[in-house]
């Protein structure tokens, strides 16, 4: 196995366009532990390290513009207040070395649907960056995933940056697993509220072949909460939209029996995760609605 250290990353763009089937490398975090095993043995590693524009963020009017090796712990310090739901998905990332080494392209890269930020860039919404040596493009994070560990990037693309809109209203992130720490999700569930649009999005991890929206659930909670006033009146969710929701996100899954939890549990906890997850961010979107009222 070759080791490829670039300089610049007009390097790094020059060694994936001579060696595509290079495995870039920053945090380690995945292909460290899959080498260690010997389930996979590329005859190339493209180290990213000494790329530190990859380690920066911008926060933008719209979206931030958040540096592929960005660190989880950086999230948590610094984007709380813009990415409300990665910053919680970010604090259920194994320990706090890995959150101090591990950023959200390695998990774009590995593309595991049990990786943890998956459900939050995919209910905040976001672009995944990538460029070539051919130039930039923009790919929506809702084509990224294109089948169990693939994504969309092209044999000598890298992942530079991800887009995402700062959140315009509240956001949760819910995951379950064995334990509090160093564990892989059984499953998880993001939803992000986006009183801009009055929608709301929602992603899943660890319950199908790919990360997923539950786009069903999505769209009976959009209308029934625009046919009922709710944005306006603020009202607290009836238990039968509720209940809707959550059996629609359920209904989104399509997992397996492995070690770590049964398919029947996973759809059951994916469900109780989504109803609890629209009444926390539903609580919080009129505690702010009561504020805004109280201060006006």
């Amino acid at each position: 196995m070759d080791f490829l250290r670039p300089a610049s990353w007009e390097e790094a763009l020059a060694a994936k366009a001579e060696h595509p089937t290079a495995v870039p490398i920053a945090g380690g975090t995945d292909v460290m532990v899959e080498i260690n095993f010997d389930h996979r043995r590329p005859e190339y590693l493209l180290d990213l390290n000494r790329i530190g524009e990859l380690s920066e963020w911008e926060v933008g009017q719209e979206n931030v513009r958040l540096g592929a090796s960005v660190p989880y712990s950086s999230i948590m310090e610094h984007l709380r207040a813009e990415l409300p739901g990665l910053a919680l998905a970010s604090h259920t990332v194994a320990s706090p070395q890995i959150r101090n080494r591990g950023g959200v392209g390695g998990n774009l890269g590995t593309a595991s649907p049990a990786g943890d930020a998956h459900p939050a860039l995919l209910a905040a919404d976001c672009e995944v960056e990538a460029e070539s040596v051919r130039g930039t493009r923009l790919i929506p994070i809702d084509a990224f995933y294109t089948g169990v560990k693939r994504n969309a990037l092209e044999p000598d693309e890298l992942i530079r940056a991800v887009h995402i809109k700062k959140a315009d209203g509240p956001q949760q992130y819910s995951k379950v697993g064995t334990r509090n720490a160093m564990v892989i999700a059984v499953c998880a569930f993001g939803i992000a509220l986006h009183p801009e649009t009055r929608t709301v999005r929602t992603g899943i991890g660890s319950a199908a072949p790919t990360p997923v929206r539950a786009k069903e659930a999505e769209e009976f909670l959009n209308a029934a909460l625009d046919e009922g006033g709710f944005w306006d009146n603020g009202k607290i969710i009836t238990p039968a939209i509720a209940k809707q929701f959550a059996a629609l996100a359920s209904g989104a899954c399509n997992p397996i029996d492995d070690v770590r939890g049964t398919a029947k549990y996973r759809r059951h906890a994916v469900g109780i995760m989504a109803r609890r997850t629209l009444g926390w961010t539903w609580e919080q979107y009129r505690g702010a609605g009561r504020t805004l009222e109280g201060a006006a």
